[in-house]
């Protein structure tokens, strides 16, 4: 089982250039002869980020100094985790015509869908970086953290997203399941609110992993360094995780092609 998917996570690996080239032209068509192009995500993204940093950071009554910038990489973060994660269940299913016409690796299509969201994170953080220049940090030393907390925090989307597409191939409801508790998650995790906002409710963001996983990848980016907690909460989450991801795909690896 282990020896099957760890060939097929190899070759795909190996053949990068297929899922690189792959996930790039998929968001090129999406914006096909548009002159703006991709950079209609950042636009978009840009345009709720400032209307809800504007109306939520009245409402908490929060200076948009503070607001905006922990707002923007909540914001610009979750949703690349979001994406890659409801994207990745549809990934054998889209690719159903491939899966079955030719013996390609199967986690090609993980990772193709990886590599296109963080094509499309690379253009959202445009975002980030501009509001970090205009307001700044306050402590640089920490920017550098956000590099490993970035690695650790996509490995995490990477293994659920493997998870959400084998399990959708066999039960062709859990896509739509998965997107109502997406959108559970983004109510629950402190994305518009910081953390310690709920005060007497402070267990659902305490006991809430994915509270944690947002947290590795904001903190250095508005200058604090995350905790010992967050650190060994998503590094447990990644290591438990990929065993359970590559056990799961080993196993029904040869039943996709018969699924999709």
């Amino acid at each position: 089982m282990f020896k099957l998917i760890s060939l097929d996570l190899t070759q795909s690996l190996a053949s990068w250039r297929l899922w690189t080239l792959l996930g790039w032209l998929e968001v090129r068509q999406r914006y096909a002869r548009s002159r703006v192009g991709p950079f209609w995500l950042t636009i978009s993204m840009g345009v709720m980020i400032g209307t809800i940093g504007v109306v939520y950071g009245t409402l908490f009554g929060m200076s948009m100094h503070d607001y905006l910038p922990f707002l923007a990489v909540s914001l610009v973060m979750w949703t690349t985790f979001a994406q890659t994660v409801q994207e990745g269940g549809m990934a054998y299913i889209n690719s159903g015509t491939y899966i079955r016409q030719a013996a390609t690796p199967k986690l090609i299509y993980i990772l193709q869908v990886v590599w296109r969201n963080l094509v499309i994170l690379a253009h959202n953080f445009i975002i980030v970086v501009v509001l970090i220049a205009v307001f700044g940090v306050k402590d640089w030393e920490m920017l550098p953290l956000f590099i490993p907390a970035l690695v650790i925090y996509m490995l995490n989307a990477m293994w659920i997203a493997m998870l959400a597409g084998l399990l959708s191939a066999r039960f062709r409801d859990l896509p739509q399941i998965i997107a109502a508790l997406i959108q559970i998650a983004f109510y629950v995790t402190p994305i518009i609110y910081r953390p310690d906002a709920l005060k007497r409710y402070a267990f659902i963001v305490e006991w809430n992993p994915l509270a944690h996983l947002i947290e590795l990848v904001r903190s250095p980016l508005i200058g604090q360094a995350p905790s010992a907690l967050t650190w060994e909460v998503t590094i447990g989450m990644a290591i438990v995780g990929w065993i359970v991801a590559l056990s799961m795909t080993g196993r029904y690896l040869k039943r996709i092609p018969y699924w999709v």
